[in-house]
């Protein structure tokens, strides 16, 4: 029997929402099935060197294939919320143009499935997995973008919007464009502020038009978007690492929130964000940057230490670690840290135009082992534990915070990092696509009922 926590769901209220998230790059393999077109993953994948051990989404989780069995699992796990994205190459192969009929077909079943279990699906709009076919004419950084995601979002919304009311437009907008088209880390593997510049005012501008598309043809729909955060901590209490640390704070915290807002880019006298604005000529798009969302999502994992550092380029600033610093961490080394996730919950409830907040995702990656078909996660149980209880905390203090979807249901492809990540409250062999339920899916479970 596992021990149960202090605090238990039902302190958070009936109202209170628990879910779980997937991804489609990560989870639903069958990469050349249903006529789905290659993503940028799947391109990236390809090239030598780019993810841990060469490995590739291709298969991935075999969700495609094994929906109808995980909605089983996250309905026995007690979650109310199933929060899950739409592959673009899924619906439209060449990513504008002909709407693929197969593809449509598989998401009204897996949207039909959450409903008949009692599931409310929250979709995702885009998580990170643009069709190639895009990318070759500029993807994210095109002056096309706006008009092939207005597209994909109008053919979304018209297919599913009479049976999916929870909308969140874009995961992580910092990460996917900063990863993806400043440092190359990440898919398509872009490297340079002439990349990143653009793909940053697109996906502002994508936030806010996706958001009014739903929001004219979709009736009752709750709209958010999710934004990727950390609290942003200067390592002393001098005057260059505070700047150093306001300057973090714009780009990793308030680079695309505050458009939404309706106060344009930040800029606090940052030349980044004055390149920003020349760049794109930005003064003139600052209503159309604006949407008034719902709710918004945020991501949190971990705090950043900063101090001043001359010979970066720019922002001047680099990251202290935690490891450095004698913190604790997760296998990730990302900084275990319940309070700074209680601070950053009240930094973004501080905005007044923010109505409510999602934790639309939290997790932990551990290095778990199976042992005679059990995995005992202690310390995943004891890592949700401690956030839950800071997430109490803010709900109790009248912070407007409305649910915690947990990252993730089951071990994925996590990126760069291949299969060596596994964030699952649900192991996967991927040898087999066997499913065990970790210690932590069964916390869950308990805490959920109780």
């Amino acid at each position: 029997m596992i021990n149960s926590t202090a605090i238990k769901g039902s302190d958070f209220g009936d109202d209170f929402l628990w879910g779980v998230v997937i991804a489609a790059a990560q989870n639903e393999g069958a990469a050349k099935m249903g006529g789905r077109g290659p993503s940028i993953w799947d391109e990236f994948a390809r090239k030598n060197g780019k993810i841990k051990s060469g490995h590739k989404p291709t298969v991935a989780c075999d969700f495609y294939h094994r929906y109808k069995d995980d909605l089983l699992l996250v309905k026995a796990l007690g979650f109310r919320v199933f929060r899950f994205s739409i592959s673009w190459s899924r619906i439209l192969p060449e990513g504008t143009g002909k709407v693929n009929t197969e593809g449509v077909l598989f998401y009204h079943q897996v949207i039909d499935e959450s409903l008949q279990l009692g599931l409310i699906p929250f979709v995702t709009l885009y998580h990170w997995d643009l069709p190639s076919a895009l990318e070759k004419e500029g993807g994210w950084a095109s002056t096309h973008m706006l008009k092939w995601f207005t597209r994909y979002v109008q053919v979304c919304v018209k297919e599913f919007g009479d049976k999916v009311k929870h909308w969140i437009v874009l995961n992580e907008p910092m990460g996917f464009t900063s990863l993806g088209y400043m440092i190359g880390k990440h898919a398509p593997g872009k490297i340079g502020l002439s990349n990143f510049l653009p793909a940053v005012h697109n996906a502002v501008m994508a936030q806010a038009e996706g958001g009014r598309i739903i929001r004219a043809h979709v009736a009752h729909a709750v709209i958010g978007t999710s934004f990727s955060c950390s609290e942003i901590i200067p390592l002393t209490e001098s005057d260059k690492d505070r700047a150093a640390a306001r300057r973090i704070d714009i780009l990793l915290n308030r680079l695309f929130i505050e458009p939404s807002l309706g106060l344009g880019y930040p800029s606090d006298d940052f030349i980044l964000m004055d390149k920003l604005y020349l760049h794109n000529k930005a003064w003139k798009f600052k209503e159309r940057m604006q949407f008034d969302f719902d709710f918004i999502g945020i991501q949190n994992y971990f705090p950043v230490v900063v101090k001043h550092n001359a010979m970066i380029p720019i922002i001047q600033a680099t990251d202290v670690s935690a490891k450095r610093r004698k913190q604790p961490v997760t296998d990730m080394g990302w900084e275990i840290n319940p309070n700074s996730f209680y601070n950053i919950i009240e930094q973004f409830a501080s905005y007044k135009g923010v109505k409510k907040i999602i934790i639309s995702e939290s997790g932990a990656y551990f290095k778990d082992k199976l042992i005679a078909g059990v995995i005992n996660d202690q310390r995943r149980i004891d890592y949700y534990q401690q956030f839950l209880q800071a997430l109490l905390r803010a709900r109790n203090n009248q912070l407007p915070v409305g649910g915690y979807f947990a990252w993730t249901l089951m071990d994925n492809f996590e990126w760069s990092e291949g299969y060596h990540a596994k964030f699952g409250l649900v192991h996967v062999d991927f040898a087999t696509q066997l499913r065990t339920v970790k210690a932590s899916g069964h916390w869950f479970r308990q805490f959920l009922a109780q």
